[in-house]
């Protein structure tokens, strides 16, 4: 059966390979950043080959540490950024034009209108998403009429469109295989996730053409085998999750009610809700949290587009920090009598509020103002971010039960981070002692679908605790910090949505 299975980690900012052993430990891993491309203001973009190069180059040399052959490893299960989207031409397997991230906001008008037609009741009922350009479906569509030709050769059955794992599952099967599993396929805003069917009456209003879908399996399930010569002998891949979902499956939240933040880029929310999908009150996305047997779990999702990302952009943009995991150190000296709010619209805002229009600002600037306090302003509003959403779900879950929440992601190393979470959230905060969440799910799926790993029951047993933060800060401070970051939402939103 092999000794191993091999995770697939393609990130927004990075891709990553993670080779687990039969006790998920990690035996060895490989990561290579990318290029990000931003064309014009709002619009973010990758270059499919280095989605591809940088997966390949990864897998090779993850597999070269732990000296692992094929014949090593049982399974490869993939997760990945998932409303990214391309489309590609099924007789060459070159995309057509550059990959367009999740944070891209080009097709913002084209929802607007929609919206304004007053479609967005339908699409809310059979997808659980909101009109936002976030999702896949408007993205395909603008691929469609900006390539010159596109659509007619979509319309001649020319042409795929997928998310990430779909496009590098098809490269790792030379072309074999196009297909997606179904929580990816439910972010695409063409899937009706109640009945499990790419929806024929979203792709008429969004104009997307049957012929591009991939098909949809089970998230854990039989995807085909690797080209021989891209590892020495072919490699079944047998699992597939967006990276949400996946590291829902990896903190073990099988159970209704338990819920799950990831720090990365941007910041995801997931609270499973079972085996009924919840319509959110508070504007937060019902969503496929996983399908396993044919059986579908739910969960209200509150996404955040700017996270991890604020602290790159003092890094990179600012240049006051020369690496991010400084952050949480600086924030520490920061002047206590001052009262900076970082509103890190940069892309839009996501939920509970769904603006696409504004953009960031800074309030409560002083002339003493330096680097501490803006490294302070950033990582809090990460805490200020997943409160809107905890608060939001627990709204729409009925339930004003204690949450703990199980974090992780690139985030959660900084200590001050997370305790100052806890402390915003006035909950416990559980970072578990695998950070590689993401990673492990895609892991665990693919294994389990071979036989390498336990059933969902006895994998939580297999989930282990490395440190609790536990709330500190006294409530009136709490309130009042909330209270400014609030204040600074509404100032900053967009005349369309204030």
């Amino acid at each position: 059966m092999g000794k191993y299975v091999l995770a697939i980690d393609q990130g927004t900012t990075s891709s990553r390979a993670i080779l687990f052993d039969e006790k998920c430990a990690v035996a060895a891993v490989a990561q290579e950043e990318f290029d990000q491309h931003f064309p014009r203001s709002g619009w973010v973009e990758h270059e499919p080959e280095d989605l591809w190069n940088s997966t390949l180059s990864t897998c090779r040399e993850a597999m070269k540490k732990a000296g692992a052959t094929a014949s090593d490893i049982a399974a490869i299960g993939i997760t990945n950024q998932r409303e990214t989207t391309v489309v590609w031409n099924r007789a060459t397997g070159g995309a057509i034009h550059r990959a367009i991230v999740w944070q891209d906001r080009r097709t913002a008008d084209t929802c607007a209108t929609l919206k304004s037609a007053g479609h967005e009741a339908l699409v809310t009922e059979k997808t659980g998403l909101l009109l936002d350009p976030y999702f896949s479906g408007t993205k395909a569509a603008w691929i469609l009429d900006n390539v010159p030709g596109a659509r007619d050769a979509a319309e001649r059955g020319e042409l795929a469109f997928g998310t990430v794992d779909s496009y590098l599952l098809w490269r790792l099967t030379g072309g074999k295989v196009h297909a997606t599993d179904a929580t990816n396929a439910s972010r695409t805003m063409l899937y009706n996730i109640r009945e499990n069917r790419w929806d024929d009456a979203l792709l008429d209003l969004i104009r997307v053409p049957r012929s591009l879908l991939p098909e949809v399996k089970d998230s854990a399930d039989s995807f085909g085998e690797t080209l021989p010569d891209l590892f020495g002998a072919p490699i079944p891949v047998l699992g597939i999750a967006g990276d949400q979902q996946a590291a829902t499956v990896g903190q073990a939240c099988f159970l209704p009610g338990m819920a799950k933040s990831t720090y990365g880029t941007g910041c995801f929310a997931l609270l499973n809700t079972g085996a009924d999908p919840v319509t959110s009150k508070n504007r937060l996305l019902t969503t496929i949290a996983y399908r396993l047997g044919g059986e579908t779990t739910y969960a209200l999702e509150g996404s955040i587009f700017v996270a991890g990302a604020a602290v790159q952009w003092l890094r990179d943009g600012l240049g006051i920090l020369r690496d991010a995991a400084e952050s949480g150190h600086l924030a520490t000296k920061a002047d206590p009598e001052q009262d900076v709010i970082l509103v890190p619209a940069f892309t839009g805002m996501g939920a509970p509020y769904w603006d696409a229009e504004c953009r960031g600002a800074l309030y409560g600037l002083t002339r003493g103002t330096g680097p501490s306090e803006l490294a302070l302003a950033a990582l809090e509003s990460v805490c200020f971010q997943t409160r809107d959403l905890i608060e939001a779900m627990h709204g729409d879950w009925g339930s004003s039960a204690d949450t703990v929440l199980r974090v992780d992601g690139g985030m959660v190393a900084s200590d001050w981070t997370m305790q100052r979470l806890s402390d915003m959230l006035n909950a416990p905060v559980d970072r578990p002692s695998v950070l590689e969440t993401t990673a492990l799910g895609a892991g665990y799926l693919a294994g389990l679908q071979a036989g390498f790993y336990a059933p969902p029951d006895v994998f939580a047993e297999s989930w282990a605790l490395e440190r609790r933060f536990e709330p500190a800060m006294q409530g009136d401070e709490r309130e009042r910090r909330y209270g400014l970051w609030r204040r600074a939402v509404r100032s900053t939103l967009s005349a369309k949505s204030a």
